[in-house]
């Protein structure tokens, strides 16, 4: 008999919310988490090591699917919205409405504390090591508990929400729906620190209290690009995400050895409008490094018995890294379907198969195409982006592609008398080649298969989109 209904591995975000969500639908609930309470979701030594920004949409559809309410202290400041600039500063466009910038400990605290009163069972100093497999089906988890013995535990579900490095879907049979390991090229290496400063100066190019800033410029970040995000009391959450072969290229061509640590102290150096500054010491958490993936999520999100949720399956924003959001969504839906499947008595692939077409209906259809476009992106340099900006795109219809939507490109019966050069025309052209691949992966996900046995066929042709992507564009960040 198995010991509960299910079992989600990992207290994070994504966890806590598939444990509440599921619990809150009538399951018998066990969280395991490898930290204990006062460092519940910390995802390294460092600290909670993110951007700390998430959209009021997200928020407010937790409250909306599970009546869980947010307010002081874990919404730190709101801000009106997320505002991208080209690399020289002319150009800008808004990325995301309004939001806020999160105190992600007290958050991750706040989420456990809803779990555990809505029922979920919660086990500090687990560390979970693989799945237990019997018959192609996942029925439950194996790892160490609190006194570092070796402990069996059985369930009719597992929700493995232990992020990018997750050891059960590493170990889960090689199969046709859940991947393994994530390619190099789809990961970012990101770091931020967390500053209470004092401004010198007022630039709004460079930190606006009321809103969230992104700066494209492929020298300072390669392949990513930096953020400054506000908080209260005279502090920011300031970092860089950089792309692996784009900082090998970056490094190369420009005869430099920098370092994704190297690279974030000179885009604060870069900021005219830091003054004096010093490390934020709360919760040990201000300096902190990670990998995030910036991808579309995994094409599907279960196999027999098992159900992923967060960064476990890739589900960060592929442009912006944003994982907070995502890792909501997939939660409240994956408990919402777990629990599903336990009332039907059937937690067989077919019966789980709800929940990939939830969470593709709710967030993920839209992602296919940002890959596309982040793709594409990383193969311009800082004047392409420049020239991009002011020319190729109005804002209306960056703000289109941001939000994964195809714009309809307007002003592009003028391009042949404006541009010049020949590296323009090839990027422009590029770009009418990246929104028509985007046109056409939206339409696959617009039609995400209904039944598993559609899956297959399905998959290899957004496969073969992707590929012929990525084999047309490589990254060239100078």
């Amino acid at each position: 008999m198995p010991d509960y209904d299910v079992i989600v591995a990992g207290a994070g975000i994504a966890g806590s919310l598939a444990a509440a969500s599921a619990a809150k639908g009538g399951a018998k609930v066990l969280m395991l988490d490898r930290n204990d309470y006062t460092k519940v979701g910390k995802k390294t030594n460092w600290g909670w090591v993110c951007g700390d920004a998430v959209a009021k949409s997200h928020i407010d559809f937790i409250t909306n699917e599970i009546d869980l309410r947010f307010g002081d202290p874990e919404l730190d400041l709101k801000v009106d919205g997320v505002y991208a600039f080209s690399p020289n500063l002319e150009h800008r466009f808004i990325f995301e409405g309004e939001g806020y910038s999160l105190d992600r400990p007290k958050l991750a605290k706040k989420l456990v504390d809803y779990a555990t009163k809505n029922g979920t069972e919660y086990e500090q100093h687990f560390e979970v090591e693989g799945p237990i497999i019997e018959d192609n089906k996942v029925v439950g988890v194996f790892g160490r508990d609190h006194k570092k013995e070796q402990v069996k535990l059985r369930a009719k579900v597992v929700i493995d929400a232990l992020g990018i490095a997750s050891m059960i879907r590493r170990k889960l049979p090689t199969n046709d729906y859940i991947e393994q390991t994530v390619s190099t090229d789809d990961i970012e290496s990101t770091g931020r620190y967390i500053y209470r400063f004092e401004a010198k100066a007022d630039d709004l190019r460079y930190y606006d209290p009321k809103n969230a800033l992104i700066h494209l410029n492929q020298v300072l970040a390669p392949g990513g690009y930096g953020w400054v995000f506000p908080k209260r009391n005279k502090r920011m959450n300031v970092g860089v995400g950089v792309e692996k072969k784009s900082l090998e290229i970056r490094n190369a061509k420009l005869s430099k050895n920098d370092t994704l640590h190297s690279l974030i102290d000179q885009y604060v150096d870069w900021n005219p409008v830091i003054a004096s500054k010093e490390m934020d010491p709360s919760d040990e958490n201000g300096k902190g490094y990670w990998s995030v993936t910036v991808r579309r999520q995994f094409d599907s999100l279960v196999y027999p018995g098992y159900m992923g949720a967060g960064d476990s399956m890739a589900m960060p924003n592929p442009i912006s890294a944003g994982g907070i959001g995502p890792a909501m969504v997939a939660g409240v839906l994956a408990g919402k379907a777990a629990a599903e499947a336990i009332r039907d008595n059937d937690t067989g692939i077919e019966s789980l198969w709800r929940y990939n077409l939830s969470y593709n209906k709710s967030y993920g259809n839209k992602t296919a195409g940002l890959e596309i476009f982040r793709v594409y992106l990383q193969s311009l340099n800082n004047d392409l982006i420049d020239y991009g900006f002011g020319h190729f795109i109005t804002e209306e219809e960056a703000v289109e592609i941001s939000y994964g939507r195809i714009p309809k490109l307007t002003i592009a019966s003028t391009f042949n008398k404006i541009l010049s050069g020949i590296s323009n025309i090839t990027a422009f052209r590029n770009l009418l080649y990246t929104v028509d691949k985007m046109k056409k992966l939206n339409a696959l996900y617009a039609r995400y298969p209904a039944k598993v046995g559609e899956f297959k066929q399905w998959k290899q042709l957004v496969n073969a989109e992707m590929a012929e992507v990525k084999e047309k564009f490589k990254p060239a960040p100078v």
